[in-house]
């Protein structure tokens, strides 16, 4: 959705206090909800309704409120958190009209606790663009480092499995579950390339937190540039690493590194780092 951009200047501050008194509403609704069903008498439906509605509302409106110059980043964590919640919700209500009248089911517990954890995880959102983005580069470092420990323990506790041979002249059978030796001298550079990307978002990382500003729209824009592109870097190596799996995909080698779809983002993610520094 839009958000409601205004030619005044925004208080970033005052919207967190507004949104996090919204979350505790919603939270305190679904509390609320949960337990009227649970023992006589029967509460009012419709004020129970309307008052639940109303804190959703008044949510999704806050939420709408941050405006997009704010930082992208930063609004997309807001936006998962706050889909979080209404999902929860929604869930929660499945569960009590499911439910018989006047119990509470483990079932219904659970989906108050589930509301309840979506709201907790709102102090702990990243409060301005510049710590969005580190949360952003934060998510790739891992995703690019477990593609590596994986390509690594695949060839060290398992190296007598994935051997050319099995102690005699006579290769393995079945090649779909070891490495050749042509396969090994293709996995080397394409591990230092895998590597190369990890100390690339490393260094990126660090640039943002010495150096990254919120202070302007032009830098605020540059932050989001820096995460969209680590976000391109680490699904590359990813499918870099499935490539090297036995048997390996040559093509894909051949598509990811050869043709530098690694090496194209590493480029231009070290481009805006000259550019902010």
């Amino acid at each position: 959705g839009e958000s409601n951009e205004s030619d005044g200047a925004f208080n970033l501050s005052n919207f967190w206090d507004t949104l996090n008194q919204a979350v505790k509403s919603v939270s305190q609704e679904a509390t609320k909800l949960s337990l009227a069903f649970s023992k006589p008498p029967l509460p009012s439906q419709q004020k129970l309704s309307d008052s639940m509605m109303k804190s959703i509302l008044t949510l999704s409106t806050v939420y709408y409120w941050l405006p997009k110059s704010q930082g992208v980043s930063l609004r997309r964590k807001i936006r998962d958190a706050t889909g979080e919640v209404l999902e929860g919700v929604a869930q929660l209500v499945e569960v009590i009209l499911s439910s018989p009248l006047q119990s509470l089911t483990q079932e219904q517990l659970t989906s108050t606790g589930g509301v309840w954890s979506a709201c907790d995880q709102f102090p702990q959102l990243p409060q301005d663009n510049k710590a969005a983005v580190l949360v952003v580069l934060s998510d790739q470092i891992g995703v690019v480092k477990d593609a590596i420990e994986e390509i690594e323990q695949a060839q060290d506790p398992f190296s007598d499995v994935l051997d050319d041979e099995q102690g005699g002249d006579e290769p393995r059978g079945n090649q779909d579950t070891y490495w050749s030796e042509k396969d090994r001298l293709v996995i080397g550079p394409c591990q230092g390339l895998m590597k190369a990307s990890a100390a690339c978002l490393r260094k990126l990382t660090s640039a943002v937190r010495a150096n990254g500003d919120v202070g302007t729209l032009q830098n605020l824009a540059q932050l989001d540039d820096l995460a969209d592109i680590s976000k391109e870097i680490s699904p590359s190596v990813d499918d870099l690493a499935l490539c090297l799996y036995p048997p390996m995909d040559y093509s894909g080698v051949e598509n990811n590194f050869l043709d530098g779809a690694v090496d194209h983002n590493l480029q231009k993610a070290k481009e805006l780092i000259q550019t902010d520094c």
